[in-house]
């Protein structure tokens, strides 16, 4: 039975649609007509604006952090489920939300979420590898593909140092999840027609 709500609050906490709920609270807009139609940070940037853009990303990352933590609450003690179930769970939540109609976001920064709670060294690893990956193709899609790729080397290596092998294979379903979401940015960068941040 707490597996059951455990899975069911994972998904539940992924499924929190924070750009859409930030648009049309505070600007009256639904970001999933704007921009490139999608629920994330990158699309909250790019049609809220810079604040609404860095509080979405944060609340994204937040939200599969707090998943991955449950099993540390007291009432979730007894459950038997890996944390990075959980995670995963979350990152689907994003990707098919329930409260928007089951679009959501491309799962980078709740995948990074994820990481965060039960990998805190990768994720800042990640986070450096994006910014500079950013720095120089100027495109938060290929930014997130390529860091993706990063961790899945940085997770390989460390499953030989330490065993961990849930690590590796979440990195390795998140990595699938985040390059299948990025399928019309992969055709945009081949045809150069991707669109390049400028703040960066």
């Amino acid at each position: 039975m707490i597996n059951a709500i455990i899975i069911i609050c994972a998904y539940v906490i992924g499924s929190i649609p924070s750009g859409l709920w930030i648009g049309k609270i505070f600007y009256n807009t639904d970001i999933r007509e704007h921009g490139s139609g999608n629920l994330g940070g990158t699309n909250s940037f790019r049609v809220l604006g810079k604040k609404a853009g860095i509080v979405v990303t944060l609340l994204d990352i937040l939200k599969g952090t707090a998943v991955t933590l449950l099993p540390l609450l007291p009432f979730f003690g007894d459950a038997s489920i890996h944390p990075l179930i959980l995670g995963a769970i979350a990152v689907v939540g994003h990707m098919f939300p329930l409260f928007a109609g089951f679009r959501g976001g491309k799962a980078v920064a709740t995948s990074g979420g994820v990481l965060l709670g039960y990998a805190w060294p990768l994720f800042i690893l990640l986070i450096v590898g994006f910014f500079i990956s950013l720095k120089i193709t100027k495109m938060v899609s290929l930014s997130s593909m390529i860091v993706s790729v990063i961790a899945v080397i940085y997770c390989i290596i460390y499953m030989f140092v330490t065993g961990d092998y849930a690590l590796l294979i979440l990195v390795l379903i998140l990595a699938g999840f985040i390059f299948y979401r990025h399928r019309a940015n992969i055709q945009r960068i081949k045809e150069g027609t991707e669109p390049k941040v400028k703040w960066i």
